[in-house]
């Protein structure tokens, strides 16, 4: 379904694609089906978005959950990155993160960089250093760099074993419906498939909270709210 809106995209259409760790629905594609996107946004020549918040929450690795993003650029392909640094380094309230664009030329490159100055200057001018120095000294630096790998690996880790936890309680109650979902699903976030109406009977009665759609952050639950 997802190749085939593709195909329907108009040629030269920009198209968001989540790197990895999708959210709401933590569902990620293979390297077999990225591959067949890859074929489709050539074909169409497609401009790819990537939205890159998550990355190493979805399999623990900086490098694999960068998969997505290098195969495309080792493909030539012209893209655009959204990085965002604000869960994965714990800056949420940074708000820190790195605009980046891969085109064909040099000359493209520059006509970019012009577009770019037209846009930020009259919107923010310079963003905020305090974010962005903190992830240039843990980036520059080889033992915070190999600290930060860990302890994002442990974070992951912390995610799958709240994944198991929370699907073996939920089993254990007898709860109605097939709840494989939980476990199937990776990152920060699991797609429930509760309707509105379920979400509200949830809050107010439990107060469970989640967004309207059913999404519940799997990073915020405690081994003592998933025995």
């Amino acid at each position: 379904a997802m190749c085939a809106d593709l195909r329907a995209a108009p040629c030269g259409s920009i198209v968001l694609l989540h790197a990895c760790a999708h959210n709401p629905t933590g569902g990620d594609p293979s390297p077999q089906q990225w591959a067949e996107i890859l074929n489709v946004v050539k074909a169409n020549q497609l401009l790819p978005l990537f939205d890159s918040a998550y990355q190493g929450f979805a399999s623990g690795d900086l490098d694999r959950d960068a998969l997505a993003v290098r195969m495309f650029v080792e493909a030539g392909v012209e893209l655009i990155i959204c990085q965002s640094y604000a869960k994965n380094m714990g800056l949420y309230g940074e708000r820190v993160g790195a605009l980046s664009f891969v085109v064909a030329s040099a000359d493209a490159a520059k006509r970019v960089h012009s577009q770019l100055q037209l846009v930020i200057r009259p919107m923010y001018s310079n963003p905020p250093m305090h974010g962005a120095a903190i992830v240039e000294r843990i980036l520059s630096n080889p033992a915070s760099l190999a600290k930060w790998k860990a302890e994002v690996k442990g974070m992951a880790e912390r995610i799958i074993r709240m994944r198991k936890a929370l699907h073996a309680e939920i089993l254990r109650l007898g709860t109605p419906g097939n709840w494989d979902n939980i476990v199937t699903q990776i990152g920060m976030f699991t797609f429930t498939g509760l309707s509105p109406a379920q979400v509200a009977n949830m809050t107010k009665k439990h107060h469970v909270y989640m967004t309207q759609d059913g999404r519940i952050s799997m990073a915020g639950l405690s081994a003592a709210k998933a025995p």
